[in-house]
This record gives structure tokens, sequence and C-alpha cells, in this order.
């Protein structure tokens, strides 16, 4: 079985134990999932079965859609609701829907982050969360994202009562882009503590909730065989150029041999080579050889 699977996660579980779930489900063993979520997020996880999971690298790669919550007046250790609480300040005045769409807009575009302490970036070769749940800090290195949108979805709503402010957003970002963070930024420009209480992705590797399935729905239809849901590879290679190869070029590929510059009707540093209308590789330009050589083979040898 290959091909791709967009999964809905639920929240309070793993993107690890979707996949270990699935290997049960599926019974299978070549799984992996495209994009982690952490355990309180729900949305979509697109799922690489048998040969795809060679194309969860450019599944990853692509633009993600998210709407959550944001919460003005506290933050925590984790920048969501799973940490303990390290700042509170009472908002007094409720920010007007203004105020912040100003601050939003100045967080759209290019940016630079710093990732949150409990995040699986590397550091000196250990994770940043194990540094902070033994209580290390260590300098964290900045990371460049794009926020694409990033906007109000509803009225914000004033808590008189605990003097906190809440709003949900929309944000579309570009692959590495940390959301917690994001709303932790909104906060500092508009000079309170924040917390991200409530995200959901909607949109990854191309796939959207509308077209993501639960692990009971997938286990009520694994007997029967998955269909349409299971999507094939070539659907997880974006925009790259696709060159279908005739049969005297297939075989010399087959033997493991790069096609020069001119025997593609068009040039690009990456394709995509397909042969009776399936994805057999992708091929990068190699200009010391002045040949296209094997970047990612799925099924050369068929």
């Amino acid at each position: 079985m290959d091909g791709i699977l967009a999964v809905h996660k639920p929240s309070g579980m793993t993107s690890h134990d979707v996949v270990f779930k699935l290997r049960k489900i599926l019974q299978m063993k070549k799984i992996g999932h495209a994009g982690t979520l952490d355990p309180s997020v729900d949305g979509v996880l697109p799922i690489a079965l048998g040969k795809a999971t060679k194309a969860i690298e450019f599944l990853q790669a692509t633009g993600k859609t998210y709407v959550g919550e944001v919460t003005l007046g506290f933050a925590t250790e984790t920048e969501d609701l799973d940490g303990a609480e390290v700042a509170r300040q009472a908002i007094i005045k409720p920010f007007t829907r203004q105020q912040i769409e100003a601050k939003m807009a100045e967080l759209t575009g290019n940016i630079t982050q710093i990732p949150p302490m409990y995040s699986a970036v590397k550091v000196n070769g250990r994770r940043l969360y194990h540094y902070a749940r033994a209580g290390e800090t260590v300098d964290r290195p900045e990371r460049q994202a794009i926020i694409y949108r990033f906007e109000l979805l509803d009225e914000p709503r004033y808590d008189a009562i605990n003097q906190l402010q809440k709003f949900k957003f929309v944000a579309e970002v570009s692959k590495g882009t940390y959301i917690r963070t994001l709303a932790v930024d909104l906060g500092m420009k508009l000079g309170v503590p924040a917390v991200m209480s409530q995200l959901t992705r909607t949109v990854a590797g191309g796939f959207s909730l509308a077209n993501a399935h639960t692990l009971e729905e997938i286990k009520a239809r694994a007997a029967e065989g998955l269909g349409d849901w299971l999507r094939p590879i070539d659907e997880a290679l974006g925009d790259l150029p696709r060159y279908e190869l005739t049969q005297a070029q297939w075989q010399w590929v087959r033997d493991g041999k790069g096609l020069p510059a001119e025997a593609i009707p068009f040039t690009a540093p990456r394709i995509v080579y397909t042969y009776s209308g399936e994805v057999k590789s992708i091929v990068d330009w190699h200009a010391d050889k002045q040949l296209y050589r094997p970047y990612r083979t799925f099924t050369i040898f068929d």
C-alpha cells in the first residue's frame, strides 16, 4: 500500500501515537507523518504509506493554515495551555479590534522567530524540550518564517471577571513557523503576556480538514480498502515539473544512467520523472556531469 492519507488527528494524542495506531489498523510498518502536531493541537496530519514515505520532505515543505485562539493576560512556559503559568498581567482596558489587527499586520510577511524552549529544535545535539525539562537554559537559534496571512476571525471578547481578552484567528504560514510563538509575539507587541489557548491545523501538505479522516473512520474502512482516501504519491510533490519518460528513456534510467539536459524539452534544477503516468523518481541537475541524477527513487526497478 503506497500513497498519502490525510488524517484528522484529535487533541490529546501525539503524531507518533497516530502512526503507531495506523500501523496496527493497516497492518504495515512503513508509515510516517509529515509535520508534527503538538498533543493539544488537532487537525490535518498527512500520513505517508509505503513508498510514499520517501516524499515526506516534500509534504512538509508546503505551507500550512491554522485557526485558533489567543488569550491575552497571561503566559506559560510552553506558550500554550499545557505549561505552567509564568506571567500574568490583568487586562484592565480591553484592546480594540483595530489595535489588535494593527499588531497582527506587523507580524505578517517575513519575520524572525525564536523557537519555544518546549520544542523539538536541536541545540548542541539535544532537543530544546530536554533542556527545558531539566530546568536548563540555552541560547536558541533564530528561525526565519513567512506569515502569508494573520487575521482575526471574530470580535475580541473581554472577560471582565478574570481580566483576560480572547480572540480567534486564522494564520497561513510557511514551513517551520511556530504558531505558539506567533501568539506570544503578538502579545509582546501589545505589551501584555499572551498564550495560544486553542489551535487546529486546517491545511497541510495540500490536504484540508474536508478530506481528512479520523482513526475511527479509517479503521472502519480498512478491511474493504481505503479507496480514494489514499492519494497518489504525485500529490505530495507540489509544483515540481513533471517529465514523462519515453520507453527508451525509461530503459536507460532503469539501468541507473542519467539523462542529459538535451533529452528533456525544458530546464529545471529538479524534475519528477513519470512513466506510464506513474511517478518513478525525482532527479536533480548535476552541472559538473551535465546530467540529471536521482534524488529520490520510488519505483525505478519496477
